[in-house]
């Protein structure tokens, strides 16, 4: 074959190949594979955790846009709207007409609310006078909330609960009607949190000590209980895993019927030295086991709707050890931290204060700056536990505005005042 020949005949091979290839391509175009535009718009916070997200967006070429099982189609122009129930972050997924998918996480927080509440026993509930008295202070717009008892100092359950250790320990008592009660409250317009007394469990630990399960129950180096000045067997073991489902349990019930928030008291170990107590099961400190039960509720309790608290001592900004109560790892598994910071209950000269009793104002206000820094910065709200009692010095209406004052000073917008008999000074709240 001659150079020219050659030359020629592999131009022509060139040529058959090319238009062969023309002319499947005109039979079968090449496969789209470029994924929608996916386009999120910044998400609102919903108003609860029992409330819908509502996501929006925008899909180019989308035929469909989901979060899980739920679908929309978007409009002409690609946008859409998706109402879903809360979750703490979603995935969004876009699909066009060739199965090209294009996807986009989103991050969820709830707004959460401000809290004007008086705490309100399950017997104080079921007398008639005390609890007009409160609902008269929710009428004449003095509180917005009321914290009702769900499980007490005792253990005691004060209503009907269908959690099953609730009911085989001996726990349950049909005190008040929950779902009655959180119906009243709620046609008010008032917002209703469950304190739940985590730790600090008699009824359960009687139970537990004589059913053969010891090792729910704090003990003494001898492995007997430990006793206090709470009571001979007082103390639950929040190292223990069915303890810990126990009180989380409870916490979900509630949200379900509807309680807005929950919140846990006595979310520690015994006051005492700890060389007095042990914990069968732990591992790590005691403080780190508090704050990882915080953050074991907390999802579960979210999604059952309502928001998560954890009442503290005062001194535990400064002393987080001595009851096991770090603040800093707290607040990022709840959503407010309540601290007790009873003007009673500190000592003379604490945060340069001669005389906390006698200077309400002070003292909060002094002492709510520590918790906000040891919060900040973890999307945590500060809520304290303010002093509606006499205890050494007589209190009225200008002590607890006084400790009202000095926690808005401090730039706070809840509060929860304690009186334990449920009888509180309406003067000193003024309306809203």
């Amino acid at each position: 074959m001659t150079p020219v020949i050659g030359v020629a005949l592999a131009a022509l091979v060139v040529s058959l190949v090319a238009g062969f290839a023309l002319s499947r391509s005109a039979e079968q175009p090449l496969a789209d594979t470029v994924a929608p535009a996916l386009q999120m718009t910044r998400t609102e916070p919903a108003s609860s955790y029992r409330a819908p997200v509502v996501v929006r967006g925008t899909a180019a070429d989308a035929v469909r846009v989901s979060i899980g099982p739920d679908s929309v189609v978007p409009a002409a122009d690609g946008t859409f709207e998706l109402s879903v129930r809360w979750a703490p972050a979603f995935e969004v997924v876009a699909v066009d007409e060739h199965g090209n998918q294009s996807s986009s996480t989103v991050i969820t927080a709830p707004t959460l609310p401000r809290m004007r509440a008086v705490h309100v026993t399950a017997h104080a509930w079921s007398h008639e006078g005390l609890r007009e008295a409160v609902l008269d202070l929710a009428r004449e717009g003095r509180i917005d909330t009321v914290q009702l008892d769900i499980k007490d100092e005792d253990g005691v359950v004060g209503y009907d609960s269908q959690v099953p250790l609730a009911r085989e320990s001996g726990a349950t008592a049909a005190i008040y009607d929950a779902p009655a009660a959180l119906r009243q409250l709620h046609e008010m317009g008032l917002q209703v949190v469950g304190r739940i007394v985590a730790f600090r469990d008699p009824t359960l630990a009687e139970w537990a000590w004589h059913n053969g399960r010891r090792d729910w129950v704090v003990q003494n180096p001898s492995g007997q209980p430990y006793s206090s000045h709470y009571g001979p067997i007082a103390f639950t073991n929040f190292a223990n895993a069915e303890v810990r489902r126990y009180n989380i349990a409870l916490a979900v019930e509630a949200a379900e019927l509807g309680f807005d928030g929950i919140m846990y008291d006595y979310v520690r170990r015994p006051d005492g030295s700890l060389t007095s107590m042990q914990f069968t099961g732990l591992t790590g400190t005691p403080t780190t086991a508090i704050a990882d039960f915080l953050a074991e509720s907390r999802y579960p309790v979210h999604l059952a709707g309502a928001h998560l608290s954890a009442a503290v001592y005062g001194i535990a900004s400064t002393r987080p050890d001595e009851i096991a109560q770090d603040i800093r790892l707290i607040s990022r598994n709840v959503d407010f931290v309540a601290p007790m910071i009873y003007p009673s209950h500190w000592a003379s000269g604490e945060y340069g204060v001669a005389n906390p009793n006698a200077q309400p104002y002070d003292i909060v206000f002094r002492s709510l700056q520590d918790f906000k820094a040891a919060t900040a910065g973890t999307g945590a709200k500060v809520a304290p536990w303010l002093q509606d009692f006499s205890l050494g010095v007589t209190y009225g209406d200008a002590e607890l505005r006084a400790q009202i004052d000095a926690t808005r000073d401090a730039g706070i917008d809840s509060f929860f005042l304690w009186n334990a008999a449920t009888r509180y000074h309406g003067g000193g709240l003024h309306p809203a």
